[in-house]
């Protein structure tokens, strides 16, 4: 899995929709820096 290409596609989705990273964490009951480490492929889960 291509967890950069997934990163790039959250943070696409996420901008189109007007969310800051901290609003998104918010709408899924996660922390923003979980949503950061999505956006640059960090995580792996």
């Amino acid at each position: 899995m291509n967890t950069k290409a997934i990163g790039r596609y959250i943070q696409f989705l996420r901008k189109q929709k007007g969310l800051s990273q901290r609003e998104l964490a918010e709408d899924l009951c996660v922390t923003f820096q979980a949503v950061s480490k999505w956006e640059t492929g960090v995580s792996q889960t």
